[in-house]
């Protein structure tokens, strides 16, 4: 059989990328997101988020009836 070693010398090449790019994506989420946060802020009232509705209720109600 033969051998399959190789005692020879091997050089290895590694590749390692740093920086730039890959944060594009992340920006557009935290910008939409403050976006839609500053919309719901502006419309409030609108969607019922801003005040409290206080309903008045009498003590008596007068019903007269004559035909």
């Amino acid at each position: 059989m033969a051998d399959d070693r190789d005692d020879g010398v091997r050089e290895h090449t590694t590749v390692v990328e740093t920086g730039g790019g890959g944060g594009g994506g992340v920006l557009a989420v935290v910008l939409l997101i403050i976006v839609v946060l500053v919309l719901l802020y502006v419309f409030r009232d609108n969607l019922g988020f801003g005040h409290k509705s206080t309903v008045e209720i009498p003590n008596k109600i007068d019903v007269n009836i004559n035909h």
